[in-house]
């Protein structure tokens, strides 16, 4: 018997708290335990779905994506999730209809123009590429991650200038961040500036 809206609800926010607190196997555990006695919902396929990401077991959250969109085409979750496997697979293609997809439905959400800048400026499409990067920074201005994709983007556009400062920045906000400190050496050695100890 599927568990009561309330309960559903309940374990959703147990599984989200798990999730939030790096408790990944925990939430999944929680999660698979709704779904068998509920199947069809599409909340915990999606939280089912992004805990696998997280671990980057990536066939397991695919299939939970698959689930999720198959159940309910609306769900950005779903798309941005499958969008997000085939772009670290680098399937540029099908990364960028995935994610445009997931923008489509949820317009404005840093973390999806952030994959979807990335996808674009690899697939050769460099202007679009920065512009959305740009547009995920906005929304997100303290990403590390974005910070140094779109440092990385500046980079290989030859504007070392603009990249050393997005890389400085999350070196700020993330002091052990490895990718950060390798590219602010980089953009030292390109431009012949003293490394940063």
């Amino acid at each position: 018997m599927p568990p009561s809206d309330d309960q559903a609800v309940r374990l959703l926010e147990e599984a989200e708290s798990l999730k939030l607190h790096c408790q990944h196997m925990e939430a999944i555990t929680l999660l698979e335990g709704l779904l068998l006695s509920d199947p069809a919902n599409v909340a915990a396929l999606e939280e089912l779905a992004d805990n696998e990401l997280s671990l980057e077991r990536f066939e397991r959250a695919e299939k939970a994506a698959k689930q999720a969109v198959a159940l309910e085409p609306e769900s950005y979750m779903g798309y941005y999730i499958l969008g997000y496997i085939a772009l670290v697979r680098e399937e540029w293609e099908d990364a960028e209809g995935l994610l445009k997809l997931a923008n489509d439905l949820k317009p404005s959400n840093a973390e999806i123009l952030r994959c979807l800048g990335w996808v674009l400026f690899r697939r050769g499409d460099r202007i679009q590429g920065i512009v959305t990067l740009e547009r995920s920074l906005n929304l997100d201005p303290e990403s590390p991650l974005s910070l140094c994709d779109l440092g990385s983007c500046y980079m290989e556009v030859k504007n070392l200038a603009k990249a050393g400062t997005l890389f400085e920045r999350a070196l700020e906000l993330d002091p052990g961040n490895v990718r950060a400190r390798e590219c602010v050496a980089m953009v030292g050695r390109l431009r012949g500036a003293p490394l940063r100890k």
